[in-house]
């Protein structure tokens, strides 16, 4: 059956970046780890610096995890969005290039789940 859109549709979607108060949606995903079946969305400050997401934020998220406290975060290898990517720890989000919805993922080298389950 075929469909006929009739639009377009012109509205301001509600997760748009000014509705966040200067904060912004960003989705991390610790690749490998299937404790965490899904990215989190966090809400985070535009300005944070990078280095404060992985230090005051990461572990209240996946410091349940037996290796997080493993992680050696100068080892990790990241994608920004479907890109590499190699974080400022000490420059904000929006420096780094972390926008509103951006996704970060993240791999450990040598930590690959509870006992080495990855698909």
């Amino acid at each position: 059956m075929t469909v006929t859109a009739i639009g377009p549709y012109e509205f301001k979607s509600r997760d748009h970046i000014d509705n966040f108060h200067g904060n912004q949606v960003v989705y991390w995903h610790w690749e490998e780890h299937l404790m965490f079946c899904a990215a989190l969305a966090l809400m985070l400050p535009r300005d944070m610096p990078f280095g404060d997401v992985l230090n005051n934020i990461l572990p209240g998220c996946y410091g349940m995890h037996p290796q997080f406290e493993q992680i050696e975060w100068s080892k990790v290898v990241w994608m920004l969005d479907g890109r590499p990517f190699k974080p400022d720890l000490s420059a904000s989000l929006v420096a780094n290039g972390v926008g509103h919805k951006s996704l970060l993922r993240f791999w450990t080298p040598g930590l690959h789940g509870l006992s080495g389950a990855v698909i």
